[in-house]
């Protein structure tokens, strides 16, 4: 039996599983009062394009792609000989990536992860600022997650859109013909509001720049001398990984 508590989560199954392995959508996100985020299937099931050239060029080192996706950016550092991860909640979109060549694991970011602490760059690409709703959360849990040195490339809302952007949104994924998946939580996020979170949870702006109308903001590790800045730092981060795999818990197929 199929319970709210062992239902699969939005990403796992229905549309958003038929999309990836259909190749295209067409695929959204829903609110309550009918409002649509187009989701681009056929761009992320695609190669890298012009944008993501930008991306690949800034990567360093060992590269974890957090909401990979079909796996395009994991499976082209992959083919440039450069050691990358991808995680995600989909089943669907794991097996994609490994089918194209690249690595992936079936996991939340705010799962225990291999190498943690330890990747030189982590990204946040196609809006995956937004996971569970809680930028300022996810971008304290990338500080143990990222090396000392490392650096964070984040996606943000796209050009034209009002960078103070901070939006908190309930949505379902949806194909416009099969019914919606369950309600969930998600962010909208512009540059300013970004680095905002960013400086509050430990990470200071590099360079920003905008490809194809799509913008992105690299941050870096602010290291704090101060021993009480770095215990509230930890404090905090491992506050917000227990709520969040606290929240998780019973909710994994």
């Amino acid at each position: 039996m199929t319970t709210a508590e062992t239902r699969p989560a939005p990403w796992q199954t229905g549309p958003y599983a038929d999309a990836l392995r259909n190749g295209r959508g067409p695929l959204f996100l829903r609110r309550s009062d009918g409002w649509l985020l187009p989701l681009e299937v056929e761009r992320w099931c695609a190669g890298p394009d012009r944008a993501d050239l930008t991306v690949l060029e800034r990567c360093r080192g060992s590269v974890l792609d957090i909401g990979c996706g079909p796996g395009r950016i994991v499976t082209a550092l992959a083919a440039r000989g450069r050691p990358a991860l991808g995680i995600d909640i989909s089943p669907a979109a794991v097996a994609h990536t490994v089918r194209a060549g690249g690595s992936a694991l079936i996991r939340s970011v705010f799962d225990p992860l291999p190498r943690e602490g330890g990747w030189h760059t982590a990204l946040l690409m196609d809006g995956n600022i937004g996971i569970d709703g809680d930028p300022a959360a996810l971008l304290a849990r990338l500080t143990s997650v990222v090396a000392p040195a490392g650096s964070l490339i984040v996606e943000t809302a796209p050009a034209g859109v009002d960078p103070d952007l901070d939006e908190r949104l309930r949505v379902r994924v949806d194909n416009g013909t099969a019914a919606p998946g369950d309600a969930f939580s998600w962010a909208r996020v512009g540059a300013r509001a970004l680095i905002r979170h960013g400086r509050a949870a430990g990470w200071t702006p590099a360079e920003q720049w905008t490809a194809a109308g799509r913008h992105f903001v690299t941050l870096e590790r602010a290291e704090r001398t101060e021993p009480e800045g770095r215990a509230e730092r930890a404090e905090r981060v491992e506050r917000a990984v227990r709520q969040k795999r606290t929240a998780r818990k019973g909710r994994r197929p």
